[in-house]
């Protein structure tokens, strides 16, 4: 029987030729420089420096040229505050960088762990640095330990000018020339010297009238708030902690107290306040008053007798009244003196032990644990309160996205920085001239910070912003207070502690729930 199967084809290989050469795909590369703070060094150390950066990149035919970022030198060790670096990095995230091109690490960041930490996060994301004055380049994986000398040296640097910035600084204060870079709300410098700034002057003799007139910190603040009128930092809330510091300011007077508070020697350079480890200096009549000595005087008078009234009113003979919360049952505590000495129980273990087995505790183990939980933050509340509060401004943020005014307000915010962008390309490229370019950035970042108030307006009636407030009291409140207690103070306790919850008959610890809602435990 004959077989029906078809016999096997021979194979056949085709070759396809290629059409087109295939070309490497450009890396994008930035160039990040630190000007001067100079202003009258700036446009010409931008522009040499843009060009500069420009034209390097540009030469290379493998590399896209994406912007040059720059920050003024004034920031020293602080990476927050460099905004234009902050842009980078958000670009690198989004994929709009490859490659990054700087002068040296002491330029790129002034200290070890944020070089390090920085240089981590970007390799991360596929993203390289090249440092020219130490030919350093992260893409070489040996580059990581050469750079943790160099940024040694670049932290040894930054400690070196500040403490030769701070000894120029006291020698200004000690001669009586010294004029903060950062006045007081309701004046503006001029010319190096302060002047009264309209409206907020008369803000500032609204609130020294009404209070002496009788009205209360908090009434004053609310006030404010519902006319609109906005702090110093653009937000629309007012604090009654914000009207007492202004009432003790001294500037509105005419008058300086200077060196109230000094930075520490060394990193990370934490703000203390001066509780005589430095001398002070108080220099008269140094600029426009906007209140009379008498007013000052008067309100500052109401304003120490109103404290220690107020005080007494509101936390009493007894700090924890009403504060202390049993972690098993939810009552409150209440005081009790046995053998002279005062403990605070749970109201429902009292009346019946079956019901709740929580134990007394003693008031002043309570105290000692405020303490050490104050110290603590106090030292610590730069890396615990304000990642918080960012934390929860992001959150708002998150919310605000759905809001189609805010939406708006965002995509104009966006449209802008790109008109902000091509005119570096333009002014790169030497089609802009400087002084237009100039004349025009100017005026694009007014509009952009115009509309960064109004949103910040509109975010400010979102729940979340209330939280963001309370943190931000806190934070005052931390700020303003000392560095470090022994003893026990009911002010602080009664302004940063909302409750106190003390666990079952079996815990040894206790919880502070603080403004804003944040919660620390102490072991007993």
């Amino acid at each position: 029987m004959g077989s029906s199967a078809l016999g096997h084809p021979q194979r056949e290989i085709i070759r396809i030729k290629a059409t087109a050469a295939m070309e490497p795909a450009k890396l994008n590369v930035a160039g990040y420089a630190r000007v001067s703070s100079d202003s009258d060094d700036q446009l010409n150390s931008f522009s040499a420096q843009v060009r500069y950066y420009t034209k390097l990149i540009e030469k290379n035919e493998s590399w896209q040229f994406i912007e040059v970022y720059a920050d003024e030198g004034t920031t020293g060790v602080s990476i927050e505050k460099r905004e234009d670096f902050n842009r980078m990095i958000q670009d690198c995230h989004r994929g709009k960088i490859d490659r990054i091109i700087t002068k040296s690490t002491s330029r790129f960041a002034r200290n070890t762990m944020d070089t390090i930490r920085v240089i981590r996060e970007l390799k991360e994301i596929g993203v390289t640095v090249f440092f020219e004055k130490e030919n350093i380049d992260t893409a070489n994986i040996t580059s990581e330990n050469l750079l943790t000398l160099y940024a040694l040296f670049a932290q040894e640097e930054s400690l070196s000018i500040s403490k030769n910035c701070k000894k120029g600084v006291r020698m200004r204060m000690r001669s009586g020339n010294y004029v903060s870079a950062n006045p007081a709300y309701g004046y503006r410098m001029v010319d190096k010297q302060l002047e009264a700034y309209e409206p907020e002057a008369r803000t500032v003799q609204r609130i020294f009238s009404e209070y002496i007139a009788g009205r209360g910190l908090s009434e004053i603040a609310n006030g404010l708030t519902a006319g609109g009128i906005p702090r110093k930092d653009g937000k629309a809330k007012w604090r009654h902690q914000a009207i007492s510091i202004i009432i003790k300011n001294e500037r509105y007077i005419g008058d300086m107290l200077l060196q109230k508070k000094y930075n520490e020697d060394a990193l990370p350079y934490r703000e203390c306040k001066n509780n005589g480890e430095l001398p002070q200096y108080y220099v008269k009549n140094c600029h426009e008053p906007i209140v009379s000595p008498i007013q000052f005087e008067l309100a500052n008078i109401l304003l120490r007798e109103r404290t220690g009234e107020h005080n007494a009113i509101r936390y009493g003979q007894y700090p924890l009244s009403l504060k202390i919360k049993c972690g098993e049952c939810g009552a409150t505590y209440r005081r009790m003196v046995t053998r002279g000495k005062t403990y605070w129980s749970c109201r429902v273990h009292d009346q019946d032990k079956n019901l709740c087995s929580s134990k007394q505790i003693n008031e002043e183990v309570i105290y000692s644990a405020f303490i050490r939980l104050y110290n603590k933050l106090k030292r610590n509340y730069t890396d615990i309160l304000l990642p918080m509060r960012s934390q929860l401004e992001k959150l708002r943020e998150m919310k605000a996205r759905g809001n189609l005014e805010i939406s708006t307000i965002n995509k104009q915010i966006a449209e802008l920085s790109e008109q902000n962008h091509v005119m570096n390309g333009l002014l790169s490229k030497g089609i802009l001239d400087s002084a237009l370019f100039i004349s025009q950035s100017d005026e694009l970042n007014r509009k952009i910070r115009s509309l960064k108030l109004a949103k910040a307006r509109l975010l400010e009636d979102d729940e979340t912003g209330d939280l963001i407030d309370k943190t931000e009291e806190l934070i005052d409140i931390i700020e303003s207070s000392p560095d470090h207690i022994t003893e026990m103070d009911a002010v602080l306790l009664g302004d940063m502690v909302e409750s106190i919850i003390v666990g079952d008959s079996n815990s040894d610890t206790i919880d502070f729930i603080l403004l804003g809602g944040l919660r620390l435990t102490e072991r007993l």
